[in-house]
């Protein structure tokens, strides 16, 4: 009996003496990748905040992305109100502390930008504004992006990342889809250029529309790309799906999207396309 208090004695003190090592450790240090599951130190992240085990892209804030894949960049001056249609319960307090955590007024940054003298129109949406998720604000921003382009005549670069459509505004955020689809098929039918890079997740409404509807689409490696999530699918099937059904790579091998490109590679390989596809090259 005495033994047995004394082993769990020093179970306890090793238990609080873990508790409190553990509390000395800053928060953030250590993250885990989502898709390979390796615990991974941050600052190997690196600049593309990549994964260095499968090349999985963190998800990462509309403006950082800017860092590594403009030279240049001026916002759109267009104001787009986030409207509250069916007085859902707290969606303004919702939507402030996204504004505040993203600096962004919607879930996407919009304006012109340039890579070497390359000069286009350039979405980019927040995967942390509500999960990236497509309101009636984020839908007119998008048509307002195209209708300039359409107008200046510029390509278009938009960058998806999205769970879908916004909940909190019922149809109001369905019916973005249909008027995003106008808006890139004008632009289309003037001859120009839409490249679209999907990045982690990009799902639901964004999927069937816009993301989907251009010249060439890219994805980031191991980005989940689909319509309905994994336990939509599961439950509407009563089976499991296999583990990578919806990773880029697979939806690469079944032909829905052209090419995967790393981060580190994008801004090379946007400014390539760009360039091979300006109005009045030769080659």
């Amino acid at each position: 009996m005495q033994l047995f208090n004394a082993v769990r004695n020093i179970g306890k003190a090793h238990l609080k003496y873990n508790q409190e090592a553990r509390q000395k450790v800053p928060d953030g240090l250590w993250v885990a990748c989502p898709k390979c599951q390796q615990s991974i130190y941050h600052k190997d992240l690196g600049y593309y905040r990549t994964c260095p085990v499968c090349q999985y892209g963190f998800r990462t804030r509309a403006k950082v992305r800017l860092d590594w894949l403009v030279d240049s960049f001026e916002p759109a001056g267009d104001l787009a109100q986030t409207p509250n249609p069916l007085h859902f319960p707290k969606y303004p307090q919702k939507l402030r502390k996204a504004q505040q955590i993203t600096g962004l007024e919607d879930s996407i940054l919009t304006g012109v930008a340039t890579i070497k003298q390359q000069k286009f129109a350039l979405g980019i949406m927040d995967p942390y504004f509500i999960m990236g998720s497509m309101g009636s604000a984020t839908g007119e921003k998008i048509t307002r992006l195209f209708e300039l382009a359409t107008e200046k005549g510029l390509p278009v670069i938009l960058i998806a990342a999205s769970g879908g459509a916004r909940m909190q505004e019922g149809i109001f955020s369905l019916m973005q889809m249909a008027k995003t689809s106008a808006a890139v098929k004008q632009h289309a039918e003037q001859g120009m250029l839409y490249i679209s890079l999907l990045t982690d997740p990009t799902t639901g409404g964004v999927t069937a529309s816009f993301a989907t509807e251009a010249d060439i689409i890219l994805a980031e490696p191991k980005a989940v790309i689909g319509f309905a999530g994994r336990r939509v699918i599961e439950q509407t099937m009563h089976e499991q799906i296999a583990p990578d059904l919806q990773d880029a790579e697979t939806v690469l091998k079944n032909g829905f999207i052209d090419q995967i490109i790393a981060r580190q590679d994008q801004k090379k390989v946007l400014h390539q396309l760009l360039k091979l596809h300006e109005r009045g090259a030769h080659y």
